[in-house]
């Protein structure tokens, strides 16, 4: 079986619970390599981009304001690329089912997920759902110099390398 690469990201909600580190050690599991991490703010042009095949949903609008902290106070995200032989497959067992109530009560999200009593779904992670996703998802979330192994052929840059002051 050929590397594959995934993107993962630890949504606000996870990460205004405490359960990031538990999601780093869940995701160890898998025995992939971590290639790419970074904690950053999600623009909404980010979201929307991300989401798109999402935007005739009911959900779109909440989907948007949950992936950008606006729902929870938080306004960061941890995003991870994970590359390595079944990649999706070992990541998405892990995280199990999008909704927290279908998931496998010993998934990270059917064990950290919920519904709030407002109504609101939070699923604590994402990951990318197939190849093609993974690609899209990797390429709008990382720029190639931001991953110490990138799993997707690029295009040389001809910018060179500035060192912080």
């Amino acid at each position: 079986m050929n590397d594959e690469a995934t993107l993962v990201v630890i949504k606000p909600d996870a990460i205004q619970r405490g359960l990031t580190g538990l999601v780093l050690y869940r995701l160890e599991e898998a025995k992939l390599s971590m290639v790419g991490a970074k904690v950053m703010r999600v623009s909404r042009e980010l979201a929307v981009e991300h989401y798109k095949a999402l935007r005739e949903k009911a959900f779109f609008d909440e989907l948007i304001q949950h992936i950008c902290g606006e729902l929870h106070g938080i306004d960061h995200v941890l995003a991870l690329i994970y590359m390595g032989p079944g990649a999706i497959g070992k990541v998405r067992q892990i995280s199990g089912s999008t909704h927290p109530e279908k998931a496998d009560p010993t998934s990270l999200r059917g064990a950290f997920g919920r519904m709030t009593t407002s109504g609101i779904m939070e699923n604590i992670i994402h990951a990318s759902s197939d190849p093609a996703d993974a690609e899209r998802e990797i390429k709008l979330w990382f720029r190639p110099d931001e991953m110490i192994r990138t799993p997707y052929p690029t295009k040389p840059s001809s910018i060179r390398s500035i060192a912080w002051a």
